[in-house]
């Protein structure tokens, strides 16, 4: 893409949480934008936005829609991508896609700019933006890994209802209220009452017994790290918080581990910051990481059957990190702004 002092872009998606979120990032980080179109499906047409004390309006996504933009930060969904993002590379416009559309397509690079920003380089068009799960678990074990070779990963997810979107979000919400005041909670979006629940990642069950997150999950790590023998088994699971994800990570290492070493590496890592206060009781929480750009790593602690395993509790904020920062990072070291 050539180089501008200003870019044109597009949020294909806009009203959405994911969508919302990039807004509001984009003007935290002062990202240089000439045009800024936001579109979204024919029913939001209309709606309002501010961007920098600008008002904009919501127009509606066509097929047309791309003629002169540079970049789309893309999220409304992997059926709209597919259908949509070819489009906009004809335009001349680069893709940074939020849906699970090109994440395995091996001509597309998948990237958490911590991690393999090199990737991006090799973009025909299109560059993906992991599952947020994949993002929060891999920031943190990255610099482990670089230093002392993860074999295998055993990884639980607590996910908010944030991953679902924002008519998740006050769905748990209403739920909440209706079973405080003892009205039977209504469900929507998800298939089981989210209030004071917690369930099965609501994603189809696949051969195997897994479910989408997971696989998502397994696949995504090999492909962002480049190995195909790194052993990774994941159970995703919906729990009653309204934004930021959480996960138990168990690391099996190539060599056994130092836990100074350990809190030293995270404690200079991009994109983390070590929450690790044993004394305290005091590890990483869904409520501090909500509005963080950094994921939270700590409750370090050896395996006590294991001599080369690791255990570590990380949270990150799914909108921010998991999803709409690292589509803007990406789209910072296109335009050559950072990395």
């Amino acid at each position: 893409m050539k180089r501008k002092s200003k870019y044109n872009v597009a949020i294909m998606g806009a009203t959405g949480a994911v969508g919302e979120e990039m807004l509001k990032i984009l003007e935290e980080r002062n990202f240089p934008i000439d045009r800024l179109l936001l579109l979204a499906s024919r029913r939001s047409t209309g709606k309002k936005y501010f961007f920098k004390k600008r008002e904009l309006t919501i127009e509606e996504l066509r097929r047309d829609s791309f003629h002169g933009i540079d970049i789309v930060l893309a999220s409304a969904g992997g059926a709209i991508s597919k259908k949509f993002a070819p489009l906009a590379v004809k335009e001349g416009a680069v893709v940074i896609d939020n849906t699970s559309a090109f994440r395995m397509d091996p001509g597309v690079p998948l990237v958490v700019p911590e991690i393999n920003a090199h990737d991006i380089r090799r973009h025909k068009g299109i560059i993906a933006n992991p599952n947020c799960s994949t993002i929060i678990m891999l920031v943190p074990i990255y610099p482990i890994h670089r230093r002392n070779p993860i074999k295998r990963a055993i990884v639980s997810t607590y996910q908010a209802a944030s991953g679902a979107g924002a008519k998740a979000m006050r769905e748990l919400e209403e739920q909440s209220r209706d079973v405080l005041e003892g009205r039977p909670p209504r469900k929507e979006v998800f298939p089981h009452q989210i209030a004071f629940n917690l369930f099965s990642h609501n994603s189809p069950i696949r051969e195997g017994g897994y479910n989408e997150e997971e696989i998502k999950m397994m696949r995504e790590t090999r492909k962002i790290l480049h190995d195909d023998k790194i052993k990774v088994t994941v159970t995703c699971v919906r729990v009653p918080v309204f934004r930021a994800h959480s996960e138990a990570i168990y690391l099996e290492l190539s060599e056994k581990p130092v836990l100074s070493r350990i809190r030293n590496l995270l404690a200079k890592a991009p994109g983390v910051r070590l929450v690790d206060e044993p004394k305290k009781n005091y590890f990483p929480m869904p409520i501090e990481a909500m509005g963080q750009d950094k994921v939270l790593a700590g409750r370090l602690r050896l395996d006590a059957a294991s001599p080369k395993g690791l255990w570590l509790f990380v949270a990150g904020d799914q909108l921010r990190k998991g999803a709409a920062l690292n589509a803007i990072q990406i789209a910072e070291i296109l335009c050559g702004l950072s990395g």
